[in-house]
């Protein structure tokens, strides 16, 4: 009788009795041998995958105004519960039903502070309190989420359970239109609080979670049974009551047995839901390029606009490579001299000072020499790779970065799906690369991005091949520290933003690929 009356108490509200027998047997009493778990691993890329689509967890710059600035904040969710509750899985199941494709996860687990070798032999013993307020680092907590609430790209740390201790190599993760934060402490913190949009407390049966964190500690952590529930008796337990349980005050929604609520879960989405439309009106779409096409028309071209001078030979060149009928190798060829005489004319820019040297004959010379930092060459795929043959051939061992925007063709917006840029970058002139600009919607974000990274917006050198006028105002607008340079500028764009008269889809003529029936001139909005 009394081994039946221990497993009818654990049953959970709703649910009947769950026996604690079976779930018991099959943890194992010592620990499994240590293998490389995803804490230890490199980390998994950032997606959560669904039967029918892929959703981006670790967010992207969400888009910006012609002024350069957000549109609006992240809406930020966050969600609490005691260890085990089942926040991830809510959190899951929050994200595929709120369709939509770029959402940041922050897990609170990634902010635990460093460990000291006291406190590591503590840890190692089971005797150290992870579920104190004092284990977090809320202030580098508090300064990452308010950065990805404002849009910034920030870096997180990766903490490994099986050592206690943070990895040497940070992930780095973008802002987005909907930030899910989880965590046993989500709302211990004033300064956390105050950047909630929505907070949401998962409640789950005790035992339950007593239960899931057996399972999990043991068979993913390497720890043993006696170790996790004396740490469980000593502080979780403990720590819940006191600290986690007494937040439930605070929440605006609290969702009893977790991710299998769907009537909280709806709740949740659908308020979410009406908070994206209330901001998706500010975002730029088709319909504001051309408003801001237009409010540009007349206006005289900025001055941080240089275009290459038309001699007959730059002139003849653009003859051959808009020429319709000109072959492929002809295009190629002509589109490489012309990159070339662009990145001299824009290395031209690049801050000097006077040097003297020796020649051979023993005589001085007074010369120029850059005395800057590093160079650096970012392109934005797929046509702004192009350019790099012609970068590498006049700049010595410069670092190549690699931008990937397209348009997402349901709403207008232009998206980051890659990214690859060196290590230490704030300090370096950028020569940013792209072989058309039209609207520079592309061109925007890309520069967004690299402000991101903390490179100086003055040492930002945009390059193209050919630029519409209404791409050279926006950019200028929104970036007016940003050098625009060109070989050359037409004034046009039709109804479809495609450059008039234009060269073509780039891409597309320069890799010999067949065009899509609505041909972008921007190929790296529209691929």
């Amino acid at each position: 009788m009394a081994a039946a009356g221990a497993e009818q108490r654990w049953g959970t509200a709703g649910a009947g009795p769950v026996p604690l027998s079976p779930l018991l047997s099959r943890l194992p009493l010592a620990p499994s041998p240590r293998r490389r778990t995803g804490s230890q691993c490199k980390p998994e890329p950032p997606l959560l995958r669904t039967s029918t689509r892929t959703i981006y967890t670790a967010g992207r710059p969400p888009w910006y105004s012609e002024t350069g600035a957000p549109v609006d904040e992240a809406f930020v969710i966050g969600l609490c519960g005691g260890s085990a509750s089942g926040k991830t899985t809510v959190a899951r199941r929050i994200i595929e039903a709120l369709d939509v494709p770029w959402v940041v996860l922050l897990s609170m687990d990634s902010f635990y502070k460093v460990l000291d070798e006291g406190q590591q032999a503590l840890a190692a013993r089971s005797d150290y309190n992870f579920d104190h307020p004092d284990a977090f680092d809320f202030e580098l907590l508090v300064s990452v989420l308010r950065k990805l609430k404002k849009g910034k790209s920030v870096k997180v740390p990766v903490y490994d359970f099986t050592t206690h201790s943070r990895r040497r190599e940070w992930k780095t993760v973008y802002g987005a239109n909907v930030i899910v934060f989880e965590g046993i402490l989500a709302f211990a913190n004033k300064e956390l609080l105050k950047l909630l949009d929505m907070k949401v407390f998962v409640d789950t049966d005790s035992d339950i979670r007593l239960v899931r964190r057996l399972q999990r500690d043991i068979m993913e952590r390497g720890r043993d049974i006696v170790g996790v529930i004396k740490q469980y008796h000593k502080f979780v337990k403990p720590a819940f009551e006191q600290y986690i349980e007494p937040t439930v005050q605070v929440a605006d929604i609290v969702v009893p047995r977790g991710g299998e609520n769907f009537v909280a879960l709806d709740l949740i989405v659908q308020h979410v839901h009406s908070q994206l439309e209330k901001v998706r009106s500010g975002m730029i779409q088709g319909w504001a390029m051309a408003a801001l096409a237009s409010a540009h028309q007349g206006q005289p071209l900025p001055k941080t606009l240089s275009v290459l001078e038309n001699t007959p030979q730059v002139r003849g060149m653009h003859t051959i490579i808009r020429n319709k009928d000109t072959t492929r190798d002809e295009f190629i060829f002509y589109s490489k001299r012309l990159m070339r005489l662009l990145i001299e004319h824009a290395l031209s820019f690049l801050p000097l000072k006077s040097v003297t040297v020796e020649t051979p004959q023993g005589t001085m010379y007074e010369g120029k020499r850059f005395h800057r930092q590093r160079i650096t060459g970012v392109s934005i795929l797929r046509a702004g790779e192009t350019m790099e043959q012609a970068l590498t051939a006049v700049c010595k061992d410069i670092r190549l970065g690699k931008i990937l925007i397209q348009t997402n063709h349901d709403t207008g917006e232009p998206e980051l799906h890659y990214l690859r840029l060196p290590k230490e970058i704030s300090e370096d002139y950028v020569i940013l690369m792209d072989s058309t600009v039209s609207t520079g919607a592309a061109a925007m974000m890309a520069v967004r991005v690299l402000l991101d990274h903390d490179v100086q917006e003055d040492r930002i050198f945009l390059l193209s091949l050919l630029m519409a006028e209404m791409g050279v105002h926006s950019v200028a607008y929104a970036f007016p520290r940003v050098r625009i340079i060109t070989t050359a500028v037409d004034k046009r764009i039709n109804e479809e933003f495609h450059i008039i008269p234009g060269i073509g889809n780039f891409g597309d003529r320069y890799f010999g690929t067949d065009a899509p029936s609505a041909w972008s001139e921007n190929d790296s909005t529209d691929c």
